[in-house]
């Protein structure tokens, strides 16, 4: 094989193993409109924080569950509600401060934006750098979880793509990929993009991942 191709291979057998995005696993079918986009702001929010992958989308399911799905839903939920809801869904360590923060993220968004992510995209324009700050003027999102948020979001917000930042380059990196943005982007279809992204992240945390899509490289090559 060329490396080209071999390159492909790893891409495929880790898409088969590992492919799914965040926001399948949270339960979230994101398309344009305001409340998936803010469902994936929330998720985004969640797994910015120093806890497992697995537990922040329990906590996203579980706040989804109790009722808040839409900026107003979280704002008008009480800050014991919320709490009650992460801790639910496994998020105990962060519980009391993420509350608060989605608390003043709902009002924010409401406030600023009129709870509608998509006026938001429209005040970036074109610019994904841009989207980046002004995503980071929400309570509790920082770089991490805007990168998280850039990376889901690039299927359906085009311009957002390709959106492979650092943590899925040091992923690429350990899978023996490009660490290079745009030729990683060049062995995936456009629509493959954020499982892509969201597969390489799994790749920088995870060793297993890398272990996994070894062993299926290794029955190709068997």
């Amino acid at each position: 094989m060329s490396p080209s191709d071999d390159d492909r291979t790893t891409v495929r057998d880790l898409l088969a193993e590992h492919g799914g995005t965040y926001a399948d696993d949270a339960g979230i079918r994101l398309k344009d409109t305001p409340q998936p986009l803010y469902q994936l702001l929330v998720l985004a929010h969640l797994l910015s924080a120093r806890i497992r992958a697995d537990v922040a989308v329990a906590a996203a399911r579980a706040l989804f569950d109790a009722g808040m799905r839409d900026p107003r839903h979280m704002k008008d939920a009480t800050w014991q509600q919320r709490v009650d809801a992460l801790g639910e869904g496994g998020y105990r360590r962060y519980d009391e401060r993420t509350s608060t923060q989605l608390g003043r993220a709902a009002e924010l968004l409401l406030d600023a934006y009129g709870g509608d992510l998509r006026r938001m995209h429209k005040e970036a324009g074109d610019d994904p750098g841009r989207l980046r700050q002004l995503l980071q003027e929400v309570p509790g999102i920082g770089p991490a979880g805007a990168d998280i948020f850039l990376r889901e979001v690039q299927g359906v917000w085009r311009e957002c793509a390709p959106y492979l930042d650092d943590k899925t380059l040091q992923g690429a990196r350990r899978l023996g990929l490009p660490a290079d943005g745009e030729k990683l982007a060049g062995l995936v279809k456009r629509e493959e993009l954020p499982s892509l992204a969201a597969a390489l992240v799994r790749a920088a945390l995870d060793r297993h991942v890398v272990e996994d899509v070894q062993e299926a490289h290794g029955r190709h090559a068997a």
